[in-house]
């Protein structure tokens, strides 16, 4: 029975032991078919069967899907400040907040300058002119600073911008 059977002949295309031999299904649909051919009575009724069973699966399993309406969202307000503060209150608040955004803007400035020292000094090391490099840097942002305050005078006073084009 086995000699007989699809998978004994090989197709010359086909790789003795490649990947795609095991995929090919001509080889099952070829065995089918020579199984189905044979003169059996029950063949018709085991054919219908079979379609039948899988039918009843596919409609039991995979039926339509149906999708419920989503639950509102709870939503939950979070206070973070006492309904009942005073102006006093407000105002030390908003103090306190300012000395903590004014320490931490020093700090920065500080970490900044910490940075530009170990450059410099990286700098000086490396046999750089760093002192000029520095008042370059200085008269490329004072220049960028009088442009922009020139460019908002015009922008405030158009007037000026006319008799200056002149």
């Amino acid at each position: 029975m086995a000699a007989g059977l699809a998978g004994a002949a090989r197709h010359p295309s086909l790789p003795a032991m490649g990947m795609i031999s095991r995929y090919d299904p001509r080889g099952g649909l070829a065995d089918f078919w020579r199984v189905f051919r044979r003169p059996d009575p029950l063949r018709w009724p085991i054919l219908a069967a079979s379609a039948m069973l899988t039918g009843t699966m596919l409609y039991i399993f995979a039926p339509a899907t149906m999708y419920a309406e989503p639950a509102r969202p709870e939503i939950t307000y979070v206070t973070s400040f006492a309904p009942d503060r005073t102006e006093e209150e407000i105002a030390a608040a908003i103090a306190e907040n300012q000395r903590v955004q004014d320490a931490l803007r020093r700090l920065e400035e500080q970490r900044v300058e910490e940075r530009k020292a170990i450059y410099r000094s990286l700098g000086r090391a490396t046999g750089l002119d760093v002192d000029a490099m520095e008042a370059r840097i200085r008269a490329e942002e004072a220049a960028a600073e009088d442009a922009r305050q020139t460019g908002a005078t015009r922008a405030l006073n158009p007037a000026t911008d006319t008799a200056s084009a002149r």
